[in-house]
């Protein structure tokens, strides 16, 4: 059996025996926060409990480090949607420890690539078209600095409400305990 087959055959069992009535609510978060974090599998439960969180308390956006890497990208698009669209007053910028884009090695990750049939001749085109494929694929090299910059350019992009704060913080994926890099209510 496939890995999809199990989930569907699950899946079936699940509606059929109601198990999502525990989870209705709206598509507006009760706590009206939109929580920007990293899709590390350590923080999938973690971080909603270690904040006190439950379904449909806040909307959620993961990305590989929790970064806002274009003020005009889709991680800036959907919270700029959460805001002004779906009641979210609030933005939670949460990194965390110990996380894989502080160790990401492009030269690596392109020869994994190769490995497994991208054509290199591509990245010449890509080099070419103006993409810097290690500049693009990087991530960050300190946690607290990257909570702060994505912080930085969310507070000061020229669609966001100044009046909403923006938070940084960085949990601890083992304990829960959350450290504030920059508390929104104190521009």
């Amino acid at each position: 059996m496939t890995l999809l087959s199990e989930i569907l055959a699950y899946n079936k069992d699940f509606v059929s025996e109601k198990q999502y009535e525990q989870y209705e609510t709206t598509k507006f978060p009760d706590k009206r926060i939109v929580i920007l974090t990293c899709m590390d599998t350590r923080l999938t439960e973690l971080l909603l409990k270690s904040m006190n969180l439950k379904n449909g308390d806040a909307k959620i956006i993961k990305s590989a480090g929790a970064v806002v890497t274009h003020p005009f990208g889709g991680i800036m698009r959907s919270l700029l949607i959460a805001v002004y669209q779906l009641q979210a007053d609030e933005v939670f910028i949460v990194g965390h420890h110990d996380c894989g884009m502080s160790t990401i090695n492009t030269d690596d990750m392109i020869e994994e690539m190769v490995k497994r049939g991208i054509d290199k001749s591509l990245f010449k085109t890509l080099h070419y078209s103006g993409i810097d494929m290690k500049d693009w694929l990087y991530g960050f090299d300190d946690v607290t600095e990257s909570v702060r910059a994505s912080v930085e350019l969310v507070q000061n992009h020229p669609l966001m409400d100044p009046l909403v704060p923006i938070h940084g913080l960085v949990i601890n994926p083992s304990t829960g305990a959350l450290d504030t890099i920059v508390n929104g209510y104190t521009k």
